[in-house]
């Protein structure tokens, strides 16, 4: 329990503190980076009143989607309060509003005519950010779940829901969507998170297995220092703009089911998963447009987000909202002579090692401490960039073959993401197998890097796993 009483007006009112990992996300999604967003194109109008109550339903069903982040002036900590009712209201947008926001949105310099307008209300909903205070930062009690309808045209609609990292991570984002969408089997994840003790789950430190995290102190400190020595000699993408406020944007990688099928096989046959390929595919375009000399070598850093709730004593199902990742940074030199599959194997293999040593534990809180000490001083990073990472990478994608549903309730589109133009990697990939086609969102920040430079970088990076497969095919 914390030291003061946030909301004793509200009677039923239950709180948690956060725990190490929660915190570290309370301090970076002020900055701009935790912005998860679901965001659905839809050929139908969606009943506000019915989606409300739905979305309802799954607060009193989630307690930590229904509760509000508290800090405390005191301990200098945060807090989840969690109401005994929601008070979510959807906002709406007509027509004539949704045009102005997208209006407002457009730049008048882009020719780029293929940005949809489903696109922007997605960028801009990752740049809308409610637990942002100029003043006091995430000082005041602020909801982490949001939602909101746009009117994109007579025969589209966007719907939104904005989350706080902290208390809801990519998979269960995931889980929110297909409840939200009725996907589940009947009574599947509605399971009350309180428990016997009418409490949220608690945070992933709480949860690992015993000895699972231990290291000694002379090796924390070691492995801080190698880290902290890392960061130092870690090259990034070329910066366009480090000085000017920053934002997210994206840009979205889809292959042919035919494609897909053969780069999910390649990665099967040499028993690395896809995470490794993906990796290997931006180091390569990275290094290869810096334009150097083939024998120069660069490190680069890949971050990996492991989902653990399967690996947690008790173990947690996909169900169980909340952040359950936890990273694993390795480092890569690279020349202009690597092959995609012997670094793909290499990408994979480092990461599978550590993770296979319990690194993805044992070294939560040396990262978690080192993400916080960048928020505060950006001047240790390259540029004042925050930048810790190129790249950013699920170890397995989503898996959504959900296509007949999705037509009859006139879905016909979806992106899921969180901004990143706060601390975090030059690229953060979410990528999803949507009915087998690869189709992935790449969130990047903006000026840093400019959507120019980034869709030249995508694009090499399709080539490269295309052009992959169709080798080793023809030489098969």
């Amino acid at each position: 329990m914390s030291d003061e009483s946030p909301n004793p007006e509200v009677a039923g009112t239950k709180t948690r503190t956060v725990g190490g990992t929660e915190y570290s996300w309370c301090k970076a999604v002020p900055t701009g980076t935790g912005t998860t967003v679901i965001a659905l194109l839809l050929s139908t109008p969606p009943d506000i009143s019915t989606t409300q109550t739905t979305l309802q339903n799954l607060q009193n069903a989630h307690p930590i989607i229904r509760s509000k982040l508290h800090f405390h002036t005191t301990t200098k900590n945060f807090s989840f309060l969690i109401p005994p009712t929601t008070n979510l209201q959807i906002r709406p947008f007509d027509l004539s509003s949704t045009s102005q926001i997208l209006q407002s949105l457009r730049n008048p310099n882009d020719r780029n005519s293929s940005i949809t307008p489903f696109h922007l209300i997605l960028e801009h909903e990752m740049n809308q950010n409610k637990w942002f205070d100029s003043d006091h930062p995430s000082h005041t009690d602020e909801d982490v779940l949001f939602a909101s309808v746009y009117t994109l045209s007579e025969a589209q609609w966007a719907l939104t829901i904005r989350l706080h990292t902290s208390a809801c991570d990519r998979t269960g984002a995931m889980s929110l969507l297909r409840e939200l969408l009725g996907s589940g089997r009947e009574g599947e994840g509605m399971e009350m998170e309180f428990g016997d003790k009418g409490e949220v789950n608690l945070g992933i430190e709480e949860l690992i297995p015993a000895g699972k995290a231990n290291k000694p102190f002379w090796a924390r400190g070691i492995d801080m220092l190698g880290y902290s020595l890392n960061a130092l000699r870690l090259t990034h993408l070329d910066f366009r703009d480090a000085n000017s406020t920053r934002f997210s944007q994206l840009v979205r990688l889809q292959m042919t089911a035919s494609d897909t099928e053969k780069l999910l096989a390649k990665c099967k046959s040499r028993g690395i998963k896809l995470c490794g390929a993906l990796a290997a595919a931006g180091l390569i375009a990275a290094y290869t447009s810096k334009h150097l000399p083939d024998q120069q070598t660069e490190k680069y850093a890949v971050v990996t987000l492991v989902d653990c709730r399967s690996i947690l004593d008790p173990a947690l199902c996909s169900h169980h909202l909340g952040f359950y990742h936890s990273g694993i940074l390795n480092t890569h030199d690279m020349s202009g002579e690597e092959n995609i599959w012997d670094l793909a194997n290499r990408c994979y293999t480092s990461f599978a090692d550590a993770k296979k040593n319990n690194k993805h534990f044992s070294d939560m809180s040396d990262l978690n401490f080192l993400m916080c000490k960048a928020i505060e001083n950006p001047s240790l990073t390259p540029s004042s960039s925050l930048r810790t990472a190129l790249i950013s990478v699920f170890e397995d994608p989503i898996i959504d073959d959900s296509i007949d549903m999705h037509q009859r309730i006139g879905l016909e589109d979806y992106v899921l993401c969180a901004s990143v133009h706060g601390v975090g990697p030059s690229i953060a990939i979410f990528d999803t197998i949507r009915n087998g086609c690869l189709d992935s969102a790449f969130v990047y920040p903006v000026p840093l890097h400019s959507k120019e430079q980034m869709q030249e970088l995508i694009d090499h990076m399709r080539r490269i796993l295309v052009d992959g497969c169709n080798q080793l095919e023809s030489e098969s």
